[in-house]
């Protein structure tokens, strides 16, 4: 079977237009991300889920979404359930940890169980970065906390909601976007904290969170580690922290290259993104001529990532087959006290 290219696409709506789908069935990237330009009916969207994977022939390929609760939610209510954003449960967590613990886990099982009835089966979330009194509103509330104790044991129990029901979690934004002041959707945030500093707390969540089986990279600068490069296109910092101080050995992907934080055009950024160590590109605007050029740049899979991304695969288990409505009302249970 031919290796699939190291690089994530979205699409520009509900179908696949025809030159899409000549693209991607030409391209063979390894998975897709949807968006709420992607997302209307519930058998609109399995319609979907299932054409992009015909178009590549791979049954498994894995379509991604952003569903972290609060304000980053691609699937929302009436249709899909709501849920709080990771700050409420961190509050909650300071007066009731069990019962936070148990909220988070019911979110992750929530919404575990809503993807997998749509095709998509694997949520970029938690966020495990800090939330710090100047971190930009760009993360906000999607932070649990600035303890390092509470965004652990939150993450760990909505990742494991996650993969019970057969849904693979994203931590994000590795190794760590908490001490960012701006918005890297807009331009490059830049750190000064000294490399102790970081150690003990941004890149902290994260080692202890580090055998989840996938990852997402942040376009941020450090100037302790490499003040000239974000981290997702240093070489210095996926291998010293990313890979080395914080041991994460599971699958890499970057943010968005369509980011304005990223500089060059998108083949550019795409090369410097693989060379550093990233394991796959994420590209988001759906926009086709851009996807295009990411796919003349991006390589196959390289054999280590192969390797971790089939080691992410077996972290799945088989669906439990609780109904939603069980999850919602353990949800609700647990915020409510």
């Amino acid at each position: 079977m031919t290796v699939p290219l190291a690089a994530i696409f979205a699409v520009s709506g509900t179908e696949l237009t025809a030159d899409e789908r000549a693209f991607l069935r030409d391209a063979n990237p390894l998975g897709f991300i949807l968006f709420g330009r992607n997302c209307e009916e519930p058998e609109t969207i399995r319609k979907l889920t299932g054409e992009l994977r015909d178009c590549v022939g791979r049954s498994d390929a894995p379509i991604l979404i952003d569903q972290e609760g609060g304000t980053v939610m691609r699937l929302r209510p009436p249709i899909w359930s709501d849920a709080p954003a990771a700050r409420t449960l961190g509050t909650l967590f300071m007066r009731e940890p069990d019962r936070a613990m148990r909220a988070a886990y019911a979110v992750g099982c929530l919404f575990g169980a809503e993807l997998r009835d749509l095709g998509i089966d694997v949520d970029c979330a938690p966020v495990a970065d800090l939330g710090l009194p100047q971190t930009t509103g760009a993360i906000g509330t999607r932070a649990y906390s600035d303890k390092l104790e509470v965004i652990v044991s939150l993450a760990r129990q909505m990742a494991r909601g996650l993969i019970h029901e057969g849904c693979l979690p994203v931590m994000k934004h590795m190794p760590g976007h908490g001490r960012g002041q701006v918005d890297s959707h807009r331009v490059l945030p830049r750190v000064d904290a000294g490399l102790e500093t970081l150690r003990e707390s941004d890149f902290a969540t994260f080692r202890a969170l580090r055998d989840l089986p996938l990852g997402m990279s942040a376009h941020i600068v450090f100037k302790a580690i490499d003040p000239d490069a974000p981290a997702t296109i240093s070489r210095k910092v996926i291998e010293e922290v990313v890979r080395g101080d914080i041991g994460f050995d599971g699958f890499l992907f970057s943010d968005d290259i369509a980011m304005s934080a990223l500089r060059g055009n998108p083949a550019e950024r795409t090369r410097n993104v693989l060379r550093a160590g990233c394991d796959a590109v994420l590209h988001c605007t759906g926009d086709l001529s851009e996807m295009m050029d990411v796919a003349s740049a991006a390589m196959p899979l390289s054999d280590k990532a192969q390797a971790r991304w089939a080691k992410a695969l077996t972290m799945r288990p088989i669906p439990s087959g609780l109904a939603v409505e069980d999850y919602a009302d353990q949800l609700a249970q647990n915020l409510k006290g």
